[in-house]
């Protein structure tokens, strides 16, 4: 014979009277228990095979704010065919609408639904409404179900529409349609008694009752050693919980700013709104440039300019760059120099103005190592390597002695310490502020080759303007990809999801 406490036979029984299975909600409001405590009998009788725990989907069926207003007082053609019985069964539309007090908006709707009701018929000639001569006989309208309904609601907050019946659960669709009530969707737990529980549930016996804490009166008096404590099973699951933490990617970032200060870099920063002058300007782009089409740049429609009267030494100097050439070699871009393009805002489009700003600044030293973590805008077609809004990994290195090699060892370091890759590329590239140019790719079993993006070493007409005389190497890379690559992600466009499954799993690194 089977020994039950007290809740799980009376759970148990409750159970085979409802048919032999039962929400946890149903059984909630019948046994009187706490849902928790019904949760825990049921998960103790499942163990004992006394019953099962499965899920169901059922459709809830709630009153929404405007079905409240109307539940606490009434329908307004409810309102309106009262009027119209008030008037003498026969009345103009506008008079009984007045006499209901129903507001312009909502007398066509009121109109609409009597005469769909059959309470009334409507003489669009003369504008009045005439009560059924059925219903004046009565001397009352009846109540629909749709009333019913929305009474029933207001006293039980919500109900499962499987336990209406047929009129009703027509009743709660026509009311979904006027958004007088929700109709959603809810997983609900549901119990199910198996053979061995209905015998249980009219054979077991009751168990002593148990304690389940140790309290000051229990020991003062003694009767704890008469008492019968709970046993506690401590190798039962329990429900998983998910801590507080994080995001992966922000963590993933704090580790690559890590390893780069720990490399020796220094953290650039600067504006998210830039001037076209260290966006464009500085590193050698000439200002009639396709990359500075709206296409390609977001600008700033109000202020649309900024002030470079700090930088204008730097200024001078680039401009005649452009023009000339100035003294740094070079015939410049043969094209009239306008200042006021150099002062457009817009969102930077590239990391690589924190290492113009960092340059001109004048605040380094030579040899020195900066990086700059930077977040970019550019009117992209979104895909699954692509996004209108994203970071760059940005990096230059000052120092009188370095080559392309070095450069080269640097991005092959970053790729396989950062992203985990195991093979990186080079292949030669263009960009108007580097030459040589070089575009970084890498290789990870299962994603094949990503282009992460482009380096160089920074032309004299880029570092000479600024102040430079060392030569420099510099790389903007785009972090995105290379937490793709590490994370196991085939699309950009998870790393700024909302999917909770995949951020609680996320491991912490």
């Amino acid at each position: 014979m089977v020994e039950l406490r007290q809740q799980e036979q009376q759970l148990l029984s409750t159970l085979d009277k409802l048919g032999g299975s039962a929400s946890i909600e149903k059984l909630v409001a019948s046994c009187g228990f706490p849902d928790a405590a019904v949760m825990r009998s049921a998960l103790t009788l499942q163990e004992k095979n006394l019953l099962a725990i499965q899920a169901a989907t059922r459709n809830i069926i709630k009153l929404t704010a405007e079905g409240k207003t109307y539940a606490q007082s009434s329908l307004p053609e409810r309102k309106l065919i009262q009027a119209v019985a008030e008037l003498g069964g026969k009345a103009d539309l506008r008079a009984a609408a007045e006499k209901a007090n129903i507001e312009q908006q909502f007398i066509q709707i009121a109109q609409g639904w009597i005469i769909r009701k059959k309470w009334a018929f409507y003489d669009s000639k003369t504008n009045t409404l005439t009560i059924n001569d059925a219903l004046l006989h009565q001397m009352h309208v009846p109540q629909g179900c749709d009333e019913t309904l929305l009474k029933y609601l207001s006293e039980k907050e919500q109900v499962a529409q499987d336990d209406l019946s047929a009129k009703l659960k027509d009743a709660a669709e026509q009311l979904k349609k006027r958004k007088l009530v929700t109709i959603e969707p809810k997983t609900t737990r549901v119990l199910k008694i198996s053979e061995e529980g209905k015998k249980a549930a009219s054979e077991a016996t009751i168990s002593v009752p148990e304690v389940t804490k140790l309290t000051p009166e229990l020991i003062i008096t003694g009767k704890w050693r008469e008492t019968k404590f709970q046993k506690y099973n401590i190798q039962a699951q329990v429900a998983k919980t998910w801590p507080g933490k994080k995001h992966p990617y922000l963590s993933f970032l704090d580790d690559v700013r890590a390893k780069l200060v720990q490399l020796g870099f220094q953290e650039m920063v600067g504006p998210q709104v830039e001037t076209s002058f260290f966006n464009f300007d500085a590193l050698n782009e000439p200002q009639d440039h396709p990359a500075r089409e709206p296409t390609d740049v977001f600008y700033i429609k109000e202020p649309k300019y900024g002030s470079l009267e700090t930088h204008a030494k730097a200024v001078e100097q680039v401009k005649q760059t452009h023009e000339n050439g100035w003294t740094t070699g070079s015939t410049g871009w043969g094209t009239k120099y306008s200042l006021e393009v150099a002062q457009r805002l817009i969102l930077r489009s590239q990391g690589t103005c924190l290492s113009a700003r960092t340059m001109e600044s004048g605040k380094y030293s030579v040899p020195s190592r900066h990086f700059a973590i930077a977040r970019v805008y550019r009117p992209e077609i979104t895909d699954r390597t692509h996004l209108s809004e994203f970071n760059q990994v940005e990096g230059i290195i000052l120092d009188e002695k370095l080559t392309l090699r070095d450069l080269l060892g640097v991005l092959g370091k970053f790729a396989m310490e950062i992203a985990g890759a195991q093979k990186v590329r080079f292949k030669p590239d263009y960009f108007p502020f580097t030459e040589p140019s070089v575009e970084l790719s890498a290789y990870k079993e299962g994603y094949g080759w990503i282009e992460f993006g482009g380096s160089g070493i920074f032309r004299p007409e880029v570092t000479m303007p600024l102040g430079v005389k060392a030569p420099v190497i510099a790389w903007g890379l785009g972090v995105d990809r290379l937490f793709m690559m590490k994370s196991g992600l085939s699309d950009i466009r998870q790393i700024f999801c909302q999917d909770l499954d995949w951020l609680r799993k996320k491991q912490v690194t």
